[in-house]
């Protein structure tokens, strides 16, 4: 995938902070949880055999450091009490406890993770990461989700995404999907004698939901799992609109050649196998990226 895709969406979110810190606020629309879903946090046993394959170092100190970019919600942010939350968050909690360490979470931009991660500041680098060629060269990854973008329309209301031309659609400014995405589709409509996308962009993801919610828009774009979470919190307000596409896997990021890469692997996929992991994608209503096999260094592009 290139930067035009999903690696490109990220690192532009958490460079320039685009996202809220709390949860969504759709006035009069949702029922909002800033502290997370209301499901109980999974709970999960150490596995003896995997927890001893853990390099000396973390045995010793117990614990896993986290490196973190904040807020990205629903895979990162923080809640209403300042604790770090999310998706990302209770999966890697969960892999900890079968590896009977901690994971400890300490804030990072993101462009200063993989260099934290090669100077060995952080264990591991979690932050919705794309696992890219490019990045491969740098660091190796654990993936243990799909993630691309993801269009969501009114209850009821049907949009074509690759037929949108007239529509409005919500964006966040900054984003792949106002830059790149949406106005390439409506290039698309404009030379074909259709007319152009009116593409509505808004500083914050929640004010580009609220706007869909609210019927001031037809449509909007995001990315998948930001997609999945805003459904989820619309009491059936929105909906998906097409499927996702321009789809690449996350990973979590170690230093290259080190064992811990593998011992991530193990441990997550014991969470797959054991139906935990999809339990925990549910509770965020993300489980349209759940992978069901993770690999170590699987990108596409």
């Amino acid at each position: 995938m290139s930067d035009r895709s999903f690696l490109g969406r990220r690192a532009l979110r958490a460079t320039l902070g685009a996202l809220a810190a709390g949860a969504l606020v759709l006035t009069g629309c949702t029922n909002t949880e800033e502290t997370g879903p209301s499901a109980a946090k999974v709970q999960v046993d150490k596995v003896d055999e995997l927890a001893a394959q853990l390099p000396d170092k973390i045995k010793q100190s117990g614990k896993l450091v986290v490196g973190v970019n904040i807020p990205y919600q629903p895979n990162e942010y923080k809640d209403a009490s300042g604790r770090i939350v999310g998706f990302d968050v209770d999966l890697m909690d969960a892999v900890a406890s079968v590896l009977g360490v901690k994971a400890e979470y300490v804030e990072s931009a993101f462009e200063k993770i993989i260099p934290s991660i090669q100077a060995g500041t952080y264990d591991v680098g979690m932050s919705s990461i794309t696992d890219s060629k490019e990045r491969e060269q740098q660091v190796d990854f654990t993936t243990y989700f799909n993630a691309g973008v993801q269009w969501a329309q009114q209850k009821g209301k049907p949009i074509d995404p690759e037929n949108a031309c007239g529509k409005k659609v919500a964006v966040q400014a900054t984003t792949v999907e106002h830059t790149d995405e949406v106005p390439a589709k409506s290039a698309k409509c404009v030379a074909e004698g259709k007319p152009a996308i009116d593409i509505k962009p808004f500083d914050e993801q929640s004010a580009a939901t609220n706007a869909l919610v609210l019927g001031q828009v037809d449509a909007m774009s995001a990315d998948s799992p930001v997609t999945a979470y805003a459904i989820k919190q619309s009491n059936g307000k929105i909906e998906t609109a097409g499927p996702v596409f321009d789809s690449a896997p996350y990973g979590w990021a170690v230093p290259k050649g080190a064992p811990l890469a593998a011992v991530l692997q193990k441990a997550v996929q014991h969470l797959m196998d054991n139906g935990k992991y999809l339990e925990i994608t549910k509770n965020w209503g993300v489980q349209e990226g759940a992978i069901t096999k993770s690999v170590v260094n699987g990108a596409v592009s």
